[in-house]
């Protein structure tokens, strides 16, 4: 079970693969925002953003039977608490969009402490917009007694918009809620960095050497009273905290601090000191910039720093880390990372994509298994038949192309997806991606071709269920071929390929694939793990 990727609504996956009491450490950050640039996957190198994940969510939290639905099974799940607090909840906010939210989180919460082991912990991550109502959820789920922190993360430093209007104190903080399965929670304490003025007036020698150091005293508390040893240490005498052999080694060491008296002290280096017990208040976390490595276009992306500060903190190597909305899997990267076993659930084709390409350029020969989606040529087919906008949000990422439009359904305009490349390193050129699920004729490739004219693009791919006919594949070879000027290599302009030739291996013909659109993770070195802060 560890180490997997599911392709599907986490309600189904819960309930169908995810035993009780298995999962040590559960982290959520559920979508729910107004912005309508939310979750942003891709940004294509031509400026054009593709927020295909609000696609995968605008229908989802608005009242409809799958909400009422969700209603309902709270009504029916033998938590009277949770039932109870979502009946008032509905009472107060009528049937609305955060209603829908609410009795959708409510229903998987239920679940997601079903899972959680008698050790666990979840953490919920949300914003001000809902964290007030996810509480009392949390509370009736867990019960009160359950609640451990209200975790304030500034992930802003300030938001300047008094020029657009604004009418309001500067919004910059997270909310994530801590709660645990139990009192007996798994808990290691983590430390964050000291404040500069602290180190500054703090830590104010050093040996010579350029390391810091503070110093403390070694007089015993209580004194002798309290069975201190008492002797006479480079001629004063003292009830001290240590033996005269422990006075010897930190000696031997340097480690004491002689004042001009001869006096003695305990000399505290800096670059061992663990740092300051980390607090419910987190602002030595930044969010990502987008100059930075660790970016993969994803605005809603969470750093790795604030995800390994939680799994550390409420997990130990080996424990069983669930995220059930994993997004673009900064939580299972960061699971990874620290030794831990992970379980990923996502709701689509694209984000499970990015998540298995992300884990693949980071850890090199990882061995992960992914659920869920087509295996086999019988499960494309199937899919197909199904959902076809899954169908194709499936297969473009087979291809590594980018969804057009963001994967959202409406007109069809001839192109499904594009694969951006860049012949030269310098300039981009981009390949049309058409994909079909279902019958096909020469009139696909004529189409296709009048696409990339239309678009100026110097490839066009088509994908299909089927195989082509003879006059389709002349069609195609009629489009002609396209010469990469640097190299002069010739490719062909309108290339055909079927699904099983996908499940065999085969990949557009292009030249170098640009990840401009889909940025590669850092490689990571797991042979050492440095100080967590």
């Amino acid at each position: 079970m560890p180490d997997t990727l599911y392709y599907g609504d986490n309600l189904h996956v819960l309930r169908e693969h995810i035993a009780d009491e298995s999962v040590d450490l559960i982290y959520l950050d559920p979508p729910f925002n107004s912005n309508a640039n939310y979750n942003i996957l891709f940004k294509s190198p031509e400026g054009q953003s593709s927020d295909a994940q609000i696609e995968a969510f605008e229908d989802t939290w608005h009242w409809n039977d799958k909400a009422e639905s969700a209603f309902d099974e709270v009504m029916r799940s033998g938590n009277s608490d949770a039932a109870e607090l979502l009946r008032a909840m509905r009472q107060f906010l009528g049937e609305n969009d955060m209603m829908a939210y609410l009795a959708m989180m409510a229903v998987r919460l239920l679940e997601l402490r079903r899972v959680l082991k008698l050790t666990g912990s979840l953490y919920l991550h949300c914003d001000p917009t809902a964290s007030h109502y996810l509480k009392l959820l949390l509370d009736g789920v867990f019960g009160p007694e359950r609640f451990v922190n209200e975790i304030i993360w500034r992930r802003y430093g300030a938001h300047n918009d008094v020029g657009q209007g604004s009418r309001h104190f500067g919004r910059v903080h997270d909310v994530i809620l801590f709660y645990s399965r139990t009192a007996a929670r798994t808990w290691n304490q983590v430390f964050g960095p000291y404040d500069h003025d602290y180190v500054s007036s703090t830590y104010r020698y050093d040996d010579g050497d350029g390391r810091k150091y503070t110093t403390t005293p070694l007089t015993g508390p209580g004194g002798a009273e309290k069975g201190n040893p008492v002797f006479e240490w480079n001629g004063h005498t003292r009830a001290w905290r240590y033996n005269r052999a422990t006075f010897e080694k930190l000696d031997s060491e340097g480690k004491l601090h002689y004042s001009r008296t001869g006096y003695v002290r305990q000399k505290l280096y800096l670059d061992e000191a663990k740092g300051v017990p980390a607090q419910d208040l987190w602002s030595d976390i930044a969010s990502l910039s987008g100059a930075m490595q660790e970016r993969l276009g994803y605005p809603t992306q969470k750093p790795l720093a604030l995800l390994e500060r939680i799994i550390a903190a409420s997990s130990n190597e080996g424990d069983v880390v669930l995220d059930p909305f994993c997004g673009c899997g900064t939580a299972i990267h960061a699971a990874h990372k620290l030794g831990r076993q992970w379980i990923g659930i996502d709701v689509t084709h694209l984000a499970i994509g990015l998540i298995e390409k992300r884990m693949q350029d980071a850890f090199p020969g990882i061995r992960m298994e992914v659920k869920g989606r087509p295996q086999s040529l019988d499960d494309a087919l199937n899919l197909a038949k199904r959902d076809k906008h899954q169908f194709e949000l499936w297969a473009l990422s087979v291809v590594e192309a980018v969804p057009w439009k963001g994967g959202r359904k409406g007109a069809d305009t001839g192109i499904d997806g594009i694969i951006y490349f860049k012949p030269d390193g310098k300039r981009t050129e981009k390949a049309i991606v058409e994909v079909k699920g279902g019958g096909v004729g020469v009139k696909d490739i004529g189409r296709l071709a009048q696409v990339m004219e239309r678009e100026r693009a110097p490839i066009g791919v088509f994908l299909t269920a089927q195989p082509p006919t003879r006059a389709m594949e002349r069609d195609a070879a009629s489009v002609g071929v396209w010469t990469q000027e640097e190299t002069g290599r010739r490719f062909p302009r309108l290339q055909i390929l079927t699904l099983a030739e996908l499940f065999q291996g085969k990949r557009p013909d292009i030249p170098w694939i640009d990840t401009g659109a889909v940025k590669k993770a850092k490689r990571e070195d797991t042979g050492k793990q440095g100080t967590l802060l």
